[in-house]
């Protein structure tokens, strides 16, 4: 699998349920959200912008995806909704890893980039660092329409979270090529 494939797949309407353990408060919280994932031309304007943040060429991109999101944090009913635009550019000695741009909305902050690559069961692993924090996350397809996610954030202080998320496809299906290759590639 490759970033253009694995942001193909993720294309639709899914419902996520998120379970995270604050390790330092050993506490739980549970979020349940509607995400609505759509692929971006790199031309688009908004990738585009992406780019000039991080000072990359906008030709260097491969593919691109916008991410909206409508949901509730269990504990206090608490709403959290927004968006993000992703830009994927690959190295140019291997496609098969590179880095995830991702909107800065915070124009005093120094946009970072993410870092992605695939492993050998084709999950995609994202690693992000800057000087307060370091996240890793895992994404994989159980099937065409469960994706699986688990992440660890720490902070340099001290602080650390884990998470899983477990999200279901419930419209906006893949090009049936793509949803059967990627059943495939699960069932192997």
């Amino acid at each position: 699998m490759n970033i253009e494939e694995f942001f193909q797949l993720s294309t639709g309407k899914w419902f996520s349920h998120r379970t995270s353990q604050h390790l330092a408060f050993n506490e739980s919280e549970n979020s349940k959200s509607d995400i609505i994932i759509e692929t971006l031309a790199v031309d688009n304007p908004e990738a585009i912008k992406i780019c000039q943040q991080y000072k990359i060429n906008p030709s260097s991109a491969s593919c691109a995806l916008k991410v909206n999101w409508n949901g509730t944090m269990e504990k206090d009913q608490s709403k959290h909704a927004g968006s993000t635009v992703l830009v994927s550019v690959p190295d140019a000695d291997n496609p098969e890893q590179g880095k995830l741009l991702r909107e800065t909305l915070n124009a005093k902050k120094t946009p970072v980039a993410g870092h992605y690559k695939f492993d050998s069961d084709g999950a995609l692993i994202l690693t992000i660092e800057d000087e307060n924090i370091w996240s890793e996350e895992r994404l994989w397809f159980a099937s065409p329409n469960l994706r699986m996610r688990v992440n660890v954030l720490k902070n340099f202080g001290g602080f650390s979270i884990t998470s899983f998320t477990s999200e279901i496809r419930m419209g906006g299906f893949p090009p049936a090529a793509k949803a059967s290759e990627a059943a495939n590639s699960v069932s192997s």
